[in-house]
């Protein structure tokens, strides 16, 4: 009895692990094999994996942040033969029904742009252009305290460099990240480039009207002569369209057009205007050797032709 139940219980084994006679196999080999150790490999591959994924987010991410100040850099040395705001608009009127007003565009080198008009861009633009560095915090926090008292909203505080970023690099509108981005160019404009150039492109590239862009261009088109043969009225008439090019008309100017006109010319005119801190610091250049001649005789940079120091100093 004790042989029959040894038998059967072999033959119920044996069938169980499909054994057959002559081939018999270990009961170890047929026995699933532990999984932890391909686990572990799996998840060390899986870490390895991610690693590198975030390495190249990483790159990316880098890449993203240096391209503005690559595009900073190269027109510092190249002055730039078309801009995002120009592309956008030639690009729009192609599949717009309106007439397609034509691109005038004219570069013009800051030591040709009349110091008239310069000293009208600075007052109608940004009077603190060569104190601060990019962004006019003082000119903020009016701008906030006006809004409050007038429980209106509040009113644009954009430097020279904010505009100039936007004109070259963005396009136009309202949105939060566009002024996200036109305050990272203006870091690295105000980083890379000097005050000098600053002006030089933003008196080229800024939006004087349907398709305008730059002083040569307007004065052509609304004076029929270069911007170096500007009178002073008509030269305060462009600074004073800033705010509205596409809204405001130089040769149809009404009252509001008018006033700013006048308000350029008075504050031009008056005592507090500082003409030889401006005629320093456009310059950018300050040749002194020695203290004594800082304190008698110190001359310019000859990039706008202008006199020395000494002669502006005694009213000349």
């Amino acid at each position: 009895m004790i042989v029959h139940l040894v038998d059967g219980t072999y033959e119920l084994f044996r069938h169980f692990y499909g054994l057959r006679s002559g081939r018999h196999r270990s009961l170890l080999a047929r026995m699933p094999k532990p999984k932890a150790k391909k686990r572990r490999v799996n998840r060390v591959k899986g870490f390895a994996s991610r690693g590198r994924g975030k390495k190249w987010i990483l790159l990316l991410l880098v890449v993203l942040l240096l391209i503005p100040a690559m595009q900073v850099v190269v027109v510092r040395f190249i002055n730039p033969p078309l801009t995002l705001p120009m592309l956008i608009e030639q690009v729009g009127a192609m599949f717009s029904k309106a007439p397609k007003p034509p691109l005038r565009y004219r570069w013009i080198d800051l030591t040709k742009i009349p110091e008239m008009f310069l000293e009208h861009l600075w007052i109608s633009e940004d009077q603190r252009f060569f104190q601060h560095e990019g962004f006019d915090w003082k000119e903020m926090d009016l701008a906030v305290k006006e809004a409050e008292r007038k429980g209106k909203p509040v009113r644009g505080a954009s430097t020279i460099t904010n505009q100039c970023a936007r004109s070259i690099f963005l396009w136009q509108g309202r949105s939060w990240i566009r002024k996200g981005l036109e305050s990272y160019y203006t870091i690295w404009m105000e980083a890379l480039l000097p005050k000098r150039r600053i002006l030089e492109l933003y008196a080229n590239v800024i939006e004087m009207g349907r398709g305008i862009y730059g002083v040569e261009a307007a004065s052509q088109h609304y004076f029929g002569v270069s911007a170096r043969g500007l009178t002073r009225e008509q030269s305060a008439m462009l600074a004073a369209v800033l705010p509205n090019p596409k809204g405001w008309d130089p040769t149809k100017a009404g009252r509001t057009l008018r006033w700013r006109q006048r308000r350029i010319l008075q504050r031009e005119r008056s005592a507090n205007f500082p003409e030889k801190l401006l005629r320093f610091l456009i310059c950018e250049v300050f040749t002194a050797r020695t203290r004594r001649e800082r304190r008698s005789n110190v001359t310019l940079h000859p990039c706008f032709g202008l006199d020395s120091v000494s002669r502006a100093r005694h009213g000349g």
